[in-house]
């Protein structure tokens, strides 16, 4: 049976894997794309996969797009697709009538109202974004169970979890084992990071992802926003959710249930999987490509605790999940305007989490929060971490 995807995000790392997966099956069509201003990339898979809509996030970069594609004259006039920009742009791309499945692996916040939209529109929702449950769960995951839609998660950690799952009674949970690898930095101390750049932080060991993706993993501030998003995901409470570090990425997450059992999700670190699970299941067709995993080779399997000292960035990301209400939102947008700045050489490493908790302790909270409560407060945390450091404006 066809099926038509919208993917917001495509030339990311996560919506390039889903065109080669899109690629490799005739029944599958990419109807929709959404990048945020690499029209190079774009523009490449506009003539490869002929999608009926584009969005560029960047208007600037939209009409540049435009420009191009009329200038070149690959398309014919049938092939040319309805071009928008923005975040109406967006929303668009992602409830796109003639989609069936909307794929939302953008970065950052900016993902929340695309998500919304494609909830409304009564599309499957394959989530790479996971700033939209951690900031916003408590709208998300009503509306999903209200409108009656499926949502898939395609972070490893929580597809495994989803697999461990199947067939599986809710009140059977006893707790969440969420793997992490550590990243680049695993066994070092405090110390020993003051002086590291983006460019050791962006070496990780195991996963080829995004730079700010990849940043979140060394500072492990990616494996706390895992678990405030998990606890969206599998109504489950925070306590109820342990990081573990298994350092070859090989255990991809497991769930121990309340008879002592625990089921674990394996595989090689690959991306693939999870977003071919998130598209097919409960089908698995081949993936081409795929690296399989060899339990010989493998030999034995490893498992460390956080050290949540020199990762402070992990236990500030656990205490906003348990505080909920707007805290989420500011440790996210904190962070995200922290990770910016260390990758533009302005500020630290360990500056990051310093950041995220100066925000955090300044933040005003509000229970329940809308979503123009949470935008607002999003605004609030990107402003507090320049002012902090001093980036443009007067340090508070």
């Amino acid at each position: 049976m066809s099926k038509n995807i919208s993917i917001l995000g495509s030339t990311g790392s996560i919506g390039r894997q889903a065109l080669e997966i899109v690629r490799s099956d005739s029944d599958l069509r990419a109807v929709a794309l959404a990048a945020r201003s690499d029209i190079r990339k774009l523009k490449d898979q506009i003539y490869e996969f002929r999608p009926r809509m584009v969005c560029v996030y960047d208007r600037d970069k939209m009409d540049e797009l435009y420009q191009e594609l009329r200038q070149e004259a690959v398309l014919s006039a049938k092939d040319m697709p309805e071009l928008v920009s923005g975040m109406e742009g967006l929303c668009k791309a992602a409830s796109f009538d003639e989609a069936d499945t909307s794929l939302i692996s953008v970065v950052g916040m900016i993902g929340i109202r695309p998500t919304i939209a494609a909830i409304r529109a009564h599309k499957k929702i394959a989530l790479a974004n996971k700033e939209t449950l951690v900031c916003a769960g408590h709208i998300i995951m009503p509306m999903v169970r209200e409108e009656g839609v499926e949502l898939m998660p395609i972070d490893s950690e929580h597809s495994a979890i989803y697999q461990c799952l199947m067939g599986e009674e809710h009140e059977s949970i006893s707790r969440i084992l969420l793997t992490a690898s550590g990243g680049p930095f695993r066994g070092k101390k405090r110390e020993e990071l003051s002086s590291v750049g983006p460019e050791d932080a962006l070496r990780h060991p195991n996963w080829s992802m995004g730079a700010k993706i990849t940043i979140d993993s060394a500072t492990m501030v990616n494996k706390a926003l895992e678990v405030m998003e998990a606890r969206w995901l599998f109504d489950v409470g925070i306590d109820q959710i342990d990081p573990i570090i298994q350092p070859r990425s090989i255990i991809h997450s497991m769930v121990e249930f309340r008879d002592g059992a625990i089921k674990a999700q394996l595989g090689a670190p690959s991306m693939l999987v999870p977003i071919a699970f998130s598209l097919y299941a409960p089908k698995r067709p081949p993936i081409p490509s795929e690296p399989k995993l060899d339990l010989l080779e493998v030999s034995s399997i490893s498992f460390e605790k956080p050290d949540m000292d020199t990762f402070k960035g992990l236990a500030l990301g656990i205490e906003a999940g348990k505080q909920g209400g707007l805290m989420p939102t500011v440790f996210n947008a904190a962070n995200e305007e922290a990770v910016s700045l260390f990758l533009g050489k302005k500020i630290g490493f360990l500056d990051i989490a310093d950041g995220i908790g100066a925000a955090m302790q300044r933040a005003t909270d509000k229970r329940d929060p809308e979503l123009s409560d949470i935008l607002m407060t999003e605004e609030w945390s990107r402003s507090f971490i320049r002012q902090y450091f001093n980036i443009g404006e007067q340090r508070i």
